[in-house]
């Protein structure tokens, strides 16, 4: 991901309810899985995708759990 496309999913991850970040979440799990298979079956994805998979989870994570405290709700 570039610098740009960073910064507007960052934006938009922060707009999302906590709810939609739990199905976003659930999705980059999902692509994630899909490419160790990928990789384990031979077929060669390009290496950078799973560290890119890895942060997106994270910054999901930590919206999240932002959403959370800021609700009142403990994590």
């Amino acid at each position: 991901m570039k610098l740009g496309e960073i910064k507007q999913y960052r934006e938009k991850i922060a707009k999302s309810s906590p709810a939609e970040l739990v199905e976003e979440l659930m999705k980059l799990r999902k692509e994630q899985f899909a490419l160790r298979l990928q990789r384990a079956s031979g077929q060669a994805p390009k290496p950078n995708q799973f560290g890119v998979a890895r942060r997106n989870i994270a910054r999901v994570k930590t919206a999240l759990r932002h959403a959370r405290t800021a609700g009142g709700e403990k994590a």
